[in-house]
């Protein structure tokens, strides 16, 4: 497992730097991709064991952006083994207060990070393992609210189901080449991004959700990722792993 290309989109801060340290720990070299966090990304690769590490920059609504931001990362890591589509954006938009115009942004800005961004991030990392002939891993960074439904951010949750669609698409197409594609779908993870949102009475009835009175922590989802993205998950390709701690059950 040790010694594998790793490259993380969203890795600067929360979720996304807790699975660069999870792949780091263990030996592997990690891209840390990041949109506009110059100092964050830099601040996390200098405290990374090992060596071999880099940062990439790009925007994920940019298809060109895109491709030579891949290009970049498996050059500096010597090819990618391990795709870890962790980044995500959200945007409040409640449809019965916003205008249409404003409707509109929200889903275009969400589904072209959410969804067409991890596609073309994939295409491009994929067809890098293909020319390889790299038995590759592929782990989406989905939510508990492409099940459940997100009616302050209906973009954000149907750009999750939409992930949700595409890695099990992506695990029937890329299977035969000895790439599994893999997703995990936490509910609320403690960092950063949702600092708002757990805060207060609010934070107490979100806690409150998961039997075990709390949320989970980023370190959480990435050893989740790390095991999706092992040998031994090889067979869990097609998976979405639910990580929301009994807060919301399916069958």
């Amino acid at each position: 497992m040790a010694g594998r290309g790793v490259l993380v989109t969203g890795a600067a801060r929360g979720i996304g730097a807790a699975v660069v340290r999870a792949f780091a720990g263990s030996g592997d070299r990690v891209a840390v991709h990041h949109r506009t966090s110059v100092a964050a990304a830099a601040t996390l690769l200098a405290a990374l064991p090992g060596g071999g590490h880099t940062s990439v920059r790009a925007d994920l609504a940019d298809p060109e952006a895109v491709r030579l931001m891949v290009e970049e990362a498996a050059g500096a890591l010597g090819g990618i083994d391990v795709l870890v589509n962790n980044a995500g954006t959200y945007v409040e938009h409640r449809i019965a207060e916003v205008s249409y115009e404003a409707w509109q942004a929200a889903w275009r800005e969400t589904l072209a990070v959410n969804l067409v961004g991890a596609a073309n991030v994939t295409y491009c990392v994929a067809r890098h393992m293909l020319d390889g002939q790299r038995r590759g891993r592929i782990v989406n960074v989905s939510s508990r609210g492409a099940f459940r439904g997100e009616p302050v951010f209906p973009a954000y949750g149907a750009s999750k189901a939409g992930l949700n669609a595409f890695g099990q698409s992506m695990a029937r197409a890329l299977g035969p080449f000895g790439i599994s594609v893999a997703t995990v779908a936490p509910g609320f993870v403690d960092t950063d991004m949702a600092a708002e949102f757990l805060l207060g009475e609010r934070g107490d009835r979100i806690r409150a959700q998961s039997p075990f009175g709390r949320v989970a922590t980023p370190e959480e989802v990435a050893a989740a990722v790390l095991y999706l993205a092992s040998d031994e998950a090889e067979f869990a390709t097609g998976a979405i792993l639910d990580l929301n701690g009994a807060s919301y059950l399916r069958t």
